[in-house]
Parts: structure tokens; C-alpha cells; sequence
């Protein structure tokens, strides 16, 4: 959530609590003064939430970054858990960036059980100090980076005020190519505590300067990339004890110890990686992801780990009820690098985190690792969303380099993948008894015959490479909360091996594979594996040979001629391209004797190196002599570019340039022709379409993109306009005939395929050939509308927001819309109504609805910053209003 929009309601006139942009770097907030030009960050930072350490009062607190007309300070508040209004926030203390004012990351010697990657910072002045900790990741690091910038700018660069504390010297894990030490050697012997674990972007912090960012250049990467050839010649295999555990919750709280759990092994794990899932069953959780849960859960796991051995957490993250936990044992905590977090929703509208994976990726001494933990789609039948879910989590979960000059890091791109979590797939083709039966028999290997999972590994439609080992414990779904006994609800689900661990790589042994009964807090059982993992450590006296060896024969390489390549294909044409569909085209780079760097540059006058529609993945490398690499051109359509090309405005037209370091220039070609689609267009245009999109001529549909939104008195137009566009209607009477009383709906997605013939059938006219789940048409629906260039309460977002809470006023500003604009809102509330009649079997209530179609009929308008808590919680009221009420509208 963004606080620092509480933060500046809290200022005074022409204070600025500063924002750092990916787009437009630092702004103000409603800033009434004039605010000096800053620097781009890589990252964006909104408010910094901390927790007060030693020798403070316990408690969370928000730090502000905050320019007045006096000067620059940090602004210090206590707060309530949500902080949405300034009311939620108490301003504590001010520390003025003045003469004296320093920033030190420092050592507590209670974080070493628990902290971890947070870091631990002493802000101080000359009248004033603090200690914080503020959680690890790319907001704290630009937050601390940015502090450091404005000190400078008041105190300059030397100067900084020496108060005896002992910073902490963090490890660059990188190699250097002018460094021929092996990573980890000739290093400062520290005593080891949990702050040693850090990402590879975190540099080595003094008094004047926190979290430095690294230099990469070609040569270091040519490096780089040739030890990682030669690896084999310099590391040995070292086996290290991976504890992996998930447990699907159900939204309880920890009422019991999970030792039986995480203890259950005489031998301590090296590292342990904790997975939950439906941590928060939650509104507040599903809308806004905040949840008391969390911090409950990692108190209950922290609490339980093995005793005999002392361990750093190294990694929270969560989506909503998906959290994993990554803890290492403090000894190997100097062997952790590279540690980054990211999520991926594949909830309706492929967004919402209600399902989703999360994932945590890290360096152990030379092998790569990375930990997912997914909760992929519920129900019996819904296999192939499951099996989609997957494949969206591995396609969208992305991992920065801290080179910049390297392309994301994939799933697949590490040597080590444990895959966990609730993954729902279930027993098919029998029915409760005999299933009941076969697990009274024990005859698991009978019953994973019919295990959906196992048959969609078999037939290559999910899970492709990993391995699972034999199941020899009965189904951990679905038991009644409290005890062992299978569900003795009116569903009476059939039992299933929901709750699952996958892995893929080499070196890789399973030492145990379990559920445990033990723990009965939930509907499912808790399931846990343990791994024996062959990591590569480096032999540091081979690996400076070989160092040594790669930059003689570089500097031989260093006047040698300039690099060239040779393209496999310079021309591309993509045939009938669709909206949201992706198409790829690949390409090789071959290079010839001299290493080089490559990059995808943009044109004269051009923002990027390409159209939006368009990508290079990897837009950039390098390539060592006689190397290759394949380049695919992805074109995607979505919502931010249908609207120019279903008109015509924009043609499916581009040049690329790739360009060579210290080399020339390639040129490619890409062209294509799009097939204009409803959704991105207009609703006035599409009103006046009696036919499909399809079977329009370009030159008509741009005729009537051109015509206004609201016709003059004495206008008349040739043909009267529909009062809602036909494509709308189509999806809404199907659902108002087919799903009143679909259990979910709008909550659970479609799929794709499915969305693809809907997408058609409306674009050709297909009206009786309309396919697809109830819930595919109604995502197809909710991306109809967020496709919409100007939303169906449009022009009018201010005015709406502040008649939030007034329905008379919201009434009047309906009756105000465009003609067709109103039918369409009027026609939805009609529809979503009447849904609610049915909210006993479909599960809807009034806040869901309000909270889904809020921030689809009421947005923001270009160029407004996107809106934060305070701005979608009144769009949401605003919505409610309409669906509490039947009264006709003025």
C-alpha cells in the first residue's frame, strides 16, 4: 500500500514526501513548492516501514523521506496496521539532514536467530539516534541509497560524523575481474550473524555511504561467463541437507507447535524452506494483501525450527496466503548471495494472488537455487487451469541480475528447483469409497494410477523434467479441522494428494518424503521432504588458475579485430495477430572470434528499442568467440495498444536495431497484420457496429472511431446506435442465463484457450458457437472492460471519489455520462443485482463485486498516478452504492 500518501497528508503546505518512480523518478505529492529535479532510481520506493530495535520501544514505525522549505529530514511515525488516512499516523520524531547527520548499518547481536536480510541501520544527528530494521529488498536499498544522496547534498561528501559505532562490512559476491580471489576468499573475518546473508547488490557500507551500487563492464562479463564455462575444472561437490515443508492452512492461526513438523529429523537441516498457503482466507488479505497472519505464522515456524543449531532467516515473501520462508544455518549464512524474491498472481484476470506462486532464488557457494511455492487452481475438473497456473508462474517469474547488463533470471535458468505447495490436482475417475478403500489398504501405488498430477507429467502437460518421489503416506486432503477424520461435510470431497514437493536438477538425493497427522489445525495435512544436495564449493587455488589463465588470453583478445555476427533471419512477419495472443518468432546471433556485448538500442527520437507491442528476449548480452545465442521476438497485444491498432493508427510496423559493442550496427525488419478486436475499442464505436469487427473494413472502423462521443442536437447519424454494444450483451445474458448461480464466479479464472474462442466468437459474430466455462466468459467480461480506453464512468474520476459516500450526488453524476457510457453502467448494476439474489449459491456479497468491478468502471485518467488504498476503497464505496440500491436513476 502506498503511505507515503498518508505521510504527505500529514505535511504542511509545500512539504513533499518524496516518491521514487520507475517511469518518472522522484516526485512530489500534491506538492505546493517547487521541488529540485532528482536522479532516476531503479526501483520504487514509497513509505520505508520499520521495526525500532534494542534499546528502543518495541513497535512498528513509518519512516518519510520529506523536503520543506527548511530543509530535508526523515520523519519518524508510529502508525496503525493499516495505515489509509492520515489520521492512522502520529508524527514521533524529526531528524533533520543537517551537519552531522549520519547513517550507519550496524551489528545486533539478538538479530542473529530471526533478522536475516533485514537490514539494521543507526539514523542519527547531533541531538538525536535511533535503531531501526527495516526489511531487506529493493524498496530499503533505494530508500537508504536515496538518504545517502541527500546528505550529500547537504553536508557534501566528506564530513560525515564519526560516532565509534562499528558498521558492518556486507560481502560483494561478484567476481571481479580485477579480483583473482575466489568468491568468499581474502575476505574480512567477521563474526557471522544473520546481516552477512545479502543480495549480490549490496557492496561493502561505511559511515558516508550505504548499499553502493556495483560496476559491471564487458570485460568483467567476459570473465565471468568463461569461468562459468570452466567451473567444472575448479569447484567439487559438497552434499548439504535440505529441509522442504508445505502446509496448506486453511486461514487458521498457529494453535499448535509444529515441531511434529519441522522437528521431526535427529539431524539438523542446513537450510530449511517453509512454504504455506491460504495463510489469510481474509478480505482484507485477498484486496489489499496486509494480514496479521504473517508475522504469526513466522513466529510459530521460527519458534519450532531444529534446537541444536542457531539459523538466519535469509527470505520472507508472501502473496496474499501463499508465504515461503528461507532459513539457512548461521554458519553457511557467508555462502548465501545473490538472494531475491519475486510473486506471480494467476488469479482472475491472471492478476489477483488469491492463487499464484512465490519464489525465492539464491547462490549456495557456486550453485544456483530456487525455491517455489505455488497454489495453483481448486476443483475436480479444473486440471488444465492447474496446469496453466504452472506455466504462468514459470513464463512471468523473473529475477533481476545485479549485472544489469544480464537479462532476468527464469525458474528454469538455476541449477537447483524445489517446487512446493498446494497444487491441488486430485484422485479422478473413482469415487469416495473406493478411494477410502485403496488408503485403508495402504495401496498408494494403486491409487497414484489415478492421480491427475502423475497423468499430466506423464503426457508432458505440467511439471516437464521434475521428479517426485514415491508417495507412501495417504491423501493430506481433505479431513475435518481437528481431528483425522476424512470431510463429513454435505461435498464430502473425494481424498487427495493435493499438498505436494517436486524437484528438478542434478545432485540431488530424497531422504524422506511424509505427511504428518500430527498437526490438525487445518483441512489438509502438513507434507514435508528432505534433500541431500550435491552443491559445487570452490577449490580457491584452482580457481585462481584458472582466473589467471582466462585474462592472459583475454588481454591477447584485446586488440584483436572488431567483433561481428551473423543473423539467421533479419526479416519477420507475423500473420493475423490477435489480441492477447502471443506469437514468437526466433532468430541466432552467432558470433565470430572476438568476445562482444549486445544490445537492442533505440532509434533517433524513440523512447525504447521497440513498439510496446513488441519484445527481444534477451534484449542484451554478450557472447564469447564462435558462441550463439537465440534471440525470440515476442508480439503481444494487450489493452495499452489494441486501441491504436483495431483503428488503424498504428500499423504492426518496426525496425530493430541491435548494435555491437565497439562493433556495428544490424538492422531487422518486423511487420505483421493485426485483427482488430472489440476489446480495446471504444464503447460509442462499438455501439455504432452492427456488424462484427471483423467484417468491417479498416476504413470503416477508423470512420467510426472518429465520431464524437456525444452527437450535437442538430447531428444526425446515419444509422441509430445500439444502446450497449452487442459484444457486451453476448457475455452478460450468457452469464445472467447459464451462471446466477456459479460458486466463485468472478473470483476464479478461465482459461485461455477458452478466452481465445470467446475473444473470437464476439470479433466474427459467432453467436452460436459462444464455447467456454462460465468462468472464462466472465474473465473474458472483466478484460473487456479494462480493455475499454476511456472506462465506463469516464472524465469524472475526482468528482466520483468525492461522492463516495453520497448516493444522490452519485446519481446525478451517473445521469451525466454519455448516452451509451450510462446504459452500460446502468445495464451492469442491473446485471450484478441481480447475482447477489443468488449469493447463496454463488458465494458473491456486495464487497467483492464492488471491489472487482470498482477499479474497472471507475479509473484513474491518464496520467494520474496509480491510485493507492485511500483512492481504491472510495472507488469500491462509490460502486457499493449502486449495488445496495434499485432506485431508478435521474
Amino acid at each position: 500500500m502506498d503511505q507515503s500518501v498518508v505521510i504527505q497528508e500529514t505535511l504542511a503546505e509545500g512539504a513533499t514526501c518524496r516518491i521514487v518512480s520507475f517511469a518518472s523518478g522522484l516526485r512530489p505529492l500534491r506538492a505546493a513548492g517547487p521541488v529540485s529535479p532528482r536522479p532516476f532510481l531503479d526501483a520504487e520506493l514509497k513509505a520505508v516501514q520499520g521495526l525500532l530495535s534494542a534499546g528502543e520501544p518495541r513497535g512498528s514505525r513509518l519512516l518519510g523521506l520529506v523536503e520543506t522549505r527548511r530543509g530535508l529530514a526523515i520523519h519518524v511515525y508510529t502508525h496503525r496496521r493499516m495505515a489509509i488516512e492520515a489520521e492512522d499516523v502520529c508524527l514521533e520524531k524529526v531528524i533533520p539532514i543537517t551537519e552531522g547527520f549520519a547513517v550507519e548499518e550496524v551489528v545486533i547481536d539478538t538479530d542473529l536467530h530471526v533478522l536475516g536480510c533485514d537490514v539494521t541501520v543507526l539514523i542519527s544527528s547531533e541531538d538525536d539516534e535511533f535503531t531501526v530494521q527495516l526489511p531487506f529488498g529493493s524498496h530499503t536499498r533505494a530508500f537508504l541509497r536515496e538518504v545517502s544522496r541527500c546528505r550529500e547534498e547537504v553536508v557534501g561528501s566528506e564530513g560525515v560524523k564519526q560516532n565509534g559505532k562499528k558498521p558492518v562490512v556486507t560481502q560483494n559476491r561478484s567476481y571481479d575481474s580485477t579480483d583473482g580471489s575466489a568468491p568468499g576468499q581474502n575476505k574480512p573475518k567477521l563474526e557471522v550473524t544473520s546481516e552477512m546473508v545479502r543480495s549480490s547488490s549490496v557492496m561493502v557500507s561505511d559511515k558516508a555511504s550505504i548499499l553502493s551500487e556495483p560496476k559491471f563492464g564487458l570485460r568483467d562479463t567476459i570473465v565471468k561467463s568463461q569461468l562459468l564455462q570452466q567451473e567444472d575444472s575448479y569447484t567439487y561437490i559438497q552434499s548439504f541437507r535440505f529441509f522442504v515443508g508445505t502446509y496448506n492452512v486453511n486461514g487458521q492461526s498457529p494453535k499448535e507447535s509444529l515441531q511434529p513438523w519441522l522437528r521431526c529429523d535427529a539431524e539438523p537441516p542446513d537450510i530449511y524452506c517453509v512454504g504455506f498457503q491460504e495463510l489469510d482466507l481474509s478480505k482484507e488479505a485477498f484486496f489489499f494483501n496486509d494480514t496479521p497472519k504473517e508475522e504469526e505464522w513466522f513466529k510459530a515456524v521460527t519458534d519450532s525450527l531444529h534446537p541444536d543449531v542457531k539459523y538466519a532467516k535469509v527470505k520472507l515473501v508472501r502473496l496474499v496466503g501463499i508465504m515461503l520462508l528461507l532459513y539457512v544455518k548461521a554458519e553457511l549464512a557467508l555462502n548465501i548471495a545473490e538472494v531475491e524474491a519475486e510473486t506471480v498472481g494467476t488469479g482472475i484476470m491472471g492478476r489477483m494472488g488469491n492463487k499464484g506462486g512465490v519464489a525465492i532464488r539464491f547462490k549456495f557457494h557456486n550453485t544456483s537455487v530456487c525455491i517455489v511455492n505455488s497454489h495453483l487452481a481448486a476443483h475436480m475438473e479444473e486440471y488444465e487451469r492447474r496446469n496453466q497456473d504452472f506455466k504462468d508462474i514459470c513464463s512471468r517469474m523473473q529475477f533481476c541480475q545485479s549485472d544489469p547488463d544480464l537479462p532476468p533470471l527464469t525458474i528454469g535458468k538455476h541449477d537447483v528447483i524445489l517446487w512446493l505447495g498446494d497444487l491441488n490436482y486430485r484422485l479422478e475417475d473413482l469415487d469416495v469409497a473406493k478411494v477410502k478403500q485403496l488408503v485403508d489398504e495402504k495401496a498408494f501405488l494403486e491409487l497414484c494410477r489415478y492421480d491427475q498430477l502423475k497423468r499430466q507429467m506423464d503426457a508432458n502437460a505440467a511439471f516437464e523434467g521434475f521428479t517426485e518421489g514415491e508417495i507412501s503416506f495417504q491423501p493430506t486432503y481433505k479431513y475435518d479441522a481437528g481431528c483425522d477424520e476424512w470431510d463429513t461435510s454435505e461435498k464430502c470431497r473425494i481424498p487427495a494428494w493435493c499438498d505436494r514437493i517436486l524437484w528438478k536438477g542434478r545432485n540431488i538425493t530424497q531422504l524422506s518424503y511424509r505427511s504428518h497427522m500430527a498437526l490438525k489445525l487445518s483441512d489438509h495435512k502438513p507434507v514435508s521432504s528432505v534433500f541431500e544436495i550435491g552443491v559445487k564449493v570452490v577449490d580457491k587455488e584452482l580457481y585462481r588458475k584458472a582466473f589467471e589463465e582466462i585474462v592472459r588470453s583475454l588481454d591477447k583478445l584485446e586488440n584483436a579485430n572488431i567483433p561481428s555476427v551473423t543473423l539467421s533471419q533479419r526479416e519477420f512477419h507475423f500473420e493475423d495477430v490477435k489480441y492477447m495472443q502471443l506469437q514468437v518468432a526466433r532468430f541466432t546471433i552467432r558470433n565470430g572470434q572476438v568476445p562482444c556485448q549486445f544490445e537492442f538500442i533505440s532509434k533517433p527520437d524513440e523512447e525504447s528499442y521497440c513498439k510496446e507491442w513488441l519484445i527481444a528476449n534477451p534484449s542484451k548480452g554478450f557472447l564469447l568467440s564462435d558462441a550463439e545465442v537465440t534471440i525470440e521476438l515476442e508480439v503481444f497485444v494487450n489493452k495499452s495498444t489494441a486501441t491504436r491498432l483495431n483503428s488503424g493508427e498504428e500499423k504492426l510496423e518496426d525496425i530493430l536495431v541491435l548494435h555491437l559493442n565497439r562493433g556495428k550496427d544490424y538492422f531487422l525488419s518486423v511487420t505483421g497484420n493485426y485483427l482488430p478486436s472489440c476489446f480495446g475499442s471504444p464503447i460509442h464505436t462499438l455501439c455504432h457496429m452492427r456488424e462484427p469487427i471483423q467484417d468491417m473494413s479498416p476504413e470503416s472502423i477508423w470512420k467510426l472511431t472518429l465520431m464524437p462521443l456525444e452527437m450535437s442536437d442538430d447531428a444526425v447519424p446515419a444509422e441509430k446506435p445500439m444502446d450497449i454494444p452487442k459484444e457486451l450483451w453476448m457475455m452478460v445474458d450468457h452469464l445472467y442465463r447459464n451462471a446466477s448461480q456459479q460458486e466463485d464466479l468472478f473470483q476464479q479464472p478461465g482459461l485461455r484457450s477458452e478466452f481465445e474462442q470467446i475473444r473470437d466468437c464476439l470479433d466474427k459474430g459467432m453467436h452460436d458457437t459462444f464455447f467456454g466455462s462460465n468462468h472464462s466468459v466472465a474473465e473474458a467480461l472483466l478484460l473487456f472492460l479494462e480493455s475499454l480506453p476511456e472506462p465506463v464512468i469516464c472524465s469524472i474520476y475526482s468528482s466520483c471519489l468525492e461522492s463516495a459516500n453520497n448516493y444522490p450526488q452519485s446519481c446525478q453524476i451517473i445521469s451525466n455520462l454519455p448516452a451509451c457510457h450510462k446504459n452500460v453502467f446502468d445495464y451492469l448494476m442491473a446485471f450484478l443485482r441481480e447475482l447477489l439474489k443468488n449469493s447463496g449459491k454463488n458465494h458473491l456479497d456486495v464487497n467483492i463485486l464492488a471491489s472487482i468491478f470498482g477499479g474497472l468502471l471507475l479509473r484513474p485518467p491518464p496520467g494520474h498516478p496509480p491510485p493507492d488504498i485511500t483512492e481504491k476503497s472510495k472507488a469500491q464505496q462509490f460502486i457499493h452504492q449502486f449495488l445496495l440500491r434499485e432506485d431508478n436513476l435521474p
